[in-house]
């Protein structure tokens, strides 16, 4: 009997393979980063073969730690990066440009042509998104009409796209010896394209875009079986039976299964998904309206969503742009030598601003510097404005969904900074808890491949599974609380209107 999932996690600065076991714990893992390609200001790309070499490579290793072959791998699920595009060649299977990532703003132009005609949220009650350089649908109008050969490759029926969950599954497939070309409804979610009623591509706004229909994946649900690794992989046989896109995996990661229920990740961003069940739910708050899951044959659910670009990749900037510090958990010691920020905030708008405020002309901005500031006061800005976006959406999701959280789950790799965790519930004012797995994207792609193959009986079993690591608690005075959003506020502004038609 194989007594196990494996979890491939293809995020936006590396891929993961991971074991689970029964009780959805961790068995071994493999990981590995790959490069952020930035030609110029706001373009940001990624090698999307190397992508693949570096899958292969991690599941060799987290086999190998985990002592198990094949044999003992009961289905295999994937999670990724949302919105980031890849285009490729449905005989060679090559990419015709690198992958351009969710965090890429030079398709502003295109949104701005669509935008012309009906606003920003010209689809937006079609496809719960609006018009953005985030989303997929203008990065793939962008590769037809910049790059030499494009168009006419895709209107011959020779080019496909999908996200990375969909270049992944399709290579695990056999590539262009019978790759599955197929993406799931979460990550179909994030083109603009989907209509979240239907659950199928809206060929109206195919159109609008320019894009073929035939470059589309078919979509599917996010628990059922796709196919099986192909021959040559170490995995050979094996059914892929689960896909989410990375924060709908964390979330079905986090048992966060019923409307009401909630979950942050902090990973490269941050992203809260707040479950609105089987019912669709238009925010009048900034906030996005995505598909939460769907398992099999049963109704889709839905979720709202608050998006923040830059959480994580701030820590990352301060790193390796700066230089402040050589490794990411040395920030959380340079915070700690102050008692609070010095009056520096820093408002990290370097794609713009995502939820709830939806501005492209922000740019990032350090402001409150006086002679006092030191490189500790610029450690701790950073972490708290993690902690002040998170705040921004979450009161947007209270406004939308008519009710306050009483806690928030969080997970991804910041939630082992204890300090940003207790100023996270400081600054929200409710607990804030982090469960025994914290890496709950892979988790939930586990989850979902597993109950595709009745590894796990049902829902029940994934709650059972769940435990709490550890909670904080609101300790900060009330009006100490509201002066540190008043000032973060007022930073906000100033990293408003500052991209002028003839910015570089």
């Amino acid at each position: 009997m194989a007594d196990y999932i494996l979890a491939i996690d293809q995020g936006t600065t590396s891929s993961r393979a991971i074991v689970f076991d029964r009780r959805g714990r961790i068995v071994a893992s493999g990981q590995k980063e790959h490069e952020q390609i930035l030609p110029h200001p706001g373009w940001v790309e990624h090698d999307a073969a190397e992508i693949w070499r570096n899958v292969q490579e991690v599941i060799g290793l987290a086999l190998t730690r985990a002592h198990v072959t094949r044999h003992d791998i009961a289905a295999i699920g994937i999670t990724n990066q949302r919105e980031t595009t890849v285009v490729w060649d449905r005989t060679t299977g090559e990419p015709v440009c690198n992958a351009i990532v969710w965090q890429d703003t030079r398709t502003q132009g295109i949104v701005d042509g669509l935008a012309a005609d009906g606003g920003t949220d010209r689809f937006k009650p079609i496809v719960g998104l609006p018009l953005a350089t985030y989303f997929s649908g203008t990065k793939i109008a962008w590769i037809l009409e910049n790059v030499d050969g494009a168009r006419a490759r895709a209107e011959a029926g020779d080019l496909l796209f999908g996200t990375t969950d969909c270049w992944v599954l399709w290579n695990l497939t056999g590539g262009p010896d019978g790759g599955v070309h197929v993406t799931d409804v979460t990550n179909a979610s994030r083109t603009l394209f989907m209509d979240l009623e239907t659950l199928q591509w809206r060929d109206d706004i195919l159109e609008a875009f320019d894009v073929p229909r035939s470059m589309m994946p078919e979509i599917r649900s996010s628990s059922e079986v796709y196919g099986a690794a192909e021959s040559s992989s170490l995995l050979r046989e094996t059914p892929i039976a689960g896909i989410l896109g990375d924060q709908q995996a964390a979330t079905f990661g986090q048992a966060a299964f019923e409307a009401g229920e909630s979950k942050n990740t902090y990973g490269t961003g941050c992203f809260l998904i707040f479950n609105t069940g089987t019912d669709i739910v238009h925010s009048g708050n900034g906030l996005l309206t995505t598909v939460g899951y769907k398992l099999g044959d049963q109704p889709a659910h839905y979720a709202l969503e608050g998006s923040i670009a830059v959480t994580g990749s701030l820590v990352q900037w301060l790193r390796d742009q700066l230089g402040i510090i050589r490794t990411a958990p040395e920030v959380e010691d340079l915070a700690r030598r102050v008692a609070d920020n010095g009056g520096v905030y820093i408002v990290p708008a370097f794609s713009g601003l995502f939820a709830p405020y939806w501005r492209p002309d922000a740019r990032g901005a350090i402001v409150g510097l006086t002679r006092y500031s030191n490189r500790n006061h610029l450690a701790r800005a950073a972490l708290e404005a993690v902690a002040y976006q998170t705040r921004d959406v979450l009161d947007a999701v209270n406004a939308d969904a008519g009710l306050a959280l009483t806690e928030l789950r969080v997970d991804g790799g910041m939630v082992a900074n204890d300090a940003l965790m207790q100023f996270q519930a400081d600054v929200l004012g409710v607990e804030v808890v982090r469960p025994v797995v914290a890496e709950t994207t892979a988790l939930g792609a586990a989850n979902a491949a597993g109950l595709a193959v009745g590894f796990w009986d049902g829902l029940e079993d994934l709650t059972a599974n769940w435990q709490e690591d550890r909670r904080w608690r609101p300790e900060m005075a009330v009006d100490e609380r509201d002066r540190l959003l008043r000032q973060w506020h007022k930073a906000v502004t100033k990293s408003m209107d500052w991209v002028d038609a003839d910015a570089r």
